[in-house]
């Protein structure tokens, strides 16, 4: 008499990306500012009021918290790294100094569970032991080789390191493919973004960065080719010399739906700070043509002036179910006598990409949205575009300067006419969160 061999036990569905408790529901991660990380566990409606908050001397997690220097959680990326049905996240500290080593970085994986992030967490070994190496400065993640498995992207001032899938909580991961900067541009990169530009089934990078040139810096973007080897393309550089930092918020969606990512990022310095946003559009073999969006382009509200910092904060998403994805962009604009009141805008995709035909813009003025302008509240100056309610359109966030120093936060609903302000409510939650 034969005996029954017992079913393969099933492998769990991976986790999609800030899930941490496998609940279905997307969870959010705030940096803050040299205090660590706090983790908003989602509902169906949202984030919700349930809380975790950690840093270096938290039980578990590797490195050491100096206040003065480190900045543990300033980049953050998530994925389920090891397949087991929770999304796990990378939080990096890119001042850590280790072993005698200045300035070395430090990237942590954080593993995901029934309960939520907790003190279980690895680390990523930097590439070298080198002093001023800053390793994570800027952390991405995604699918490079298309083999189905999630790869950790990790920058440092002088080079992109993938480390493949797949990653286990004893420390280990694949192969680590870097690819260096062409010679001879000095360009070093800050940040990361990933998304697919190619029409291929891998995920492709973006590194935004600076190159020190003639005494001064210039702000330059690099396209990297995802593949079984990560390939270096073209490198492009700004118009106008920049600080090192000032290209601080990307995005990659298909604003034109041609099937080829576009990457959209912010100028805050154009035109003595009234601010711009470039959208480099995609193609089979990575970047092709730009243009400039501001409050000048033809359908956009108010007009461009100094001081207005149009694209301080930049979010897609398709707030109005026509598949395309629109952009809210963030200002710190002027309201009449009122410096700084705030106000975000809306634009829209269609054939031709972005542009301000139908663009919405919202201000704490606006009829429907609670309270009045104030100065330098910089209401809508940081903004997220979400499917907060998991309906199928893109909400939005918009935040400004804490209250009382707490967070706070405007939510509008998406629907077929877009954002309006027919839906929304007050939740105590910014839109700084992390949404890569």
């Amino acid at each position: 008499m034969g005996c029954a061999t017992a079913a393969p036990a099933k492998a769990p569905e991976p986790a999609k990306a800030y899930d941490f408790n496998g609940d279905g529901n997307r969870d959010y991660t705030n940096y803050r500012d040299q205090k660590g990380v706090i983790v908003t566990y989602g509902t169906k409606s949202g984030p919700g009021t349930e809380t975790f908050a950690f840093d270096q001397d938290s039980p578990g997690i590797p490195g050491k918290n100096k206040y003065d220097e480190d900045s543990f959680g300033a980049s953050m990326a998530s994925a389920d790294f090891n397949g087991d049905g929770y999304a796990d996240l990378a939080a990096s500290d890119a001042g850590e100094s280790a072993d005698g080593h200045y300035e070395r970085g430090m990237v942590v994986i954080v593993w995901g569970s029934k309960s939520g992030l907790g003190s279980k967490a690895s680390t990523i070994d930097p590439t070298s032991s080198d002093s001023g190496q800053f390793f994570g400065i800027g952390l991405a993640a995604g699918d490079f080789n298309g083999d189905g498995k999630p790869d950790l992207a990790v920058t440092d001032d002088r080079a992109v390191h993938v480390h493949r899938g797949g990653f286990t909580p004893s420390g280990t991961t694949g192969k680590v493919s870097t690819a260096t900067p062409p010679k001879g541009s000095e360009f070093g990169p800050i940040s990361l973004v990933a998304g697919n530009v190619t029409k291929d089934r891998n995920t492709d990078l973006y590194a935004l960065g600076y190159k020190w040139a003639d005494g001064r810096y210039t702000s330059g973007i690099w396209f990297l080719k995802g593949g079984s080897t990560i390939k270096p393309g073209k490198l492009t550089m700004a118009d106008k010399p920049t600080r090192s930092y000032d290209l601080d918020e990307a995005v990659l969606a298909d604003f034109d739906k041609d099937g080829y990512g576009d990457l959209a990022y912010n100028d805050t310095r154009y035109k003595k700070y009234a601010g711009s946003v470039r959208v480099l559009r995609g193609g089979a073999n990575g970047p092709t043509s730009s243009y400039r969006l501001t409050q000048d382009t033809p359908g956009v509200a108010t007009a461009a002036t100094a001081g207005d910092f149009f694209g301080g904060s930049i979010s897609a998403g398709d707030t109005n179910r026509d598949g395309y994805p629109d952009l809210a962009i963030g200002t710190g604009e002027e309201l009449g006598d009122l410096d700084g009141a705030g106000g975000a805008h809306v634009l829209h995709g269609g054939k031709k990409g972005l542009t301000g035909t139908g663009s919405k813009w919202f201000t704490r003025d606006t009829k429907g949205i609670p309270g009045k302008a104030k100065e330098y509240e910089g209401f809508g100056a940081h903004v997220r575009l979400d499917d907060f309610d998991r309906d199928g359109d893109a909400d939005l966030l918009l935040s400004g300067a804490p209250v009382k120093d707490k967070p706070s936060g405007t939510l509008l609903n998406g629907g077929r006419s877009g954002i309006t302000t027919a839906t929304l409510r007050e939740v105590p939650f910014t839109a700084t969160y992390y949404r890569q």
